[in-house]
């Protein structure tokens, strides 16, 4: 129905940045919400940031003035700049849409499988 793809994860060191993209493929007429969560080794899962259709933003306080989400409509791609890195923003970041099939016939929400943030001198 409907994948997710992340990609722009790896290693960096403290202070350092990284790009993370996420673009949605498949039966798609209409994209809502669009989010980063990530999950650390024995945390739970938490949100990082959402964007709306209409580009209103949320970002959890630990990562305000920090990162930045972006989306491109037209490639259904979500966007993730994360600057000022730091050792507790390693983790599984995941990315989320809300998403509707074409003629309207389904509306729902999908995961991508997920990629890894070492942040690590």
């Amino acid at each position: 129905q409907v994948q997710l793809m992340e990609s722009g994860g790896g290693l960096v060191q403290p202070g350092g940045s990284l790009r993370l993209s996420c673009e949605a493929t498949g039966r798609i007429l209409k994209i809502y919400t669009m989010g980063w969560y990530r999950q650390a080794p024995g945390k739970q899962r938490e949100l990082v940031a959402l964007i709306n259709s209409d580009s209103t933003t949320d970002y959890a306080e630990s990562v305000k003035g920090r990162f930045t989400i972006s989306r491109d409509n037209a490639k259904n791609t979500v966007y993730l700049q994360m600057n000022s890195l730091k050792p507790e923003d390693a983790a599984d970041y995941y990315c989320n849409a809300d998403v509707v099939a074409p003629f309207w016939v389904n509306r729902g929400t999908y995961w991508g499988q997920g990629i890894q943030v070492t942040v690590s001198s």
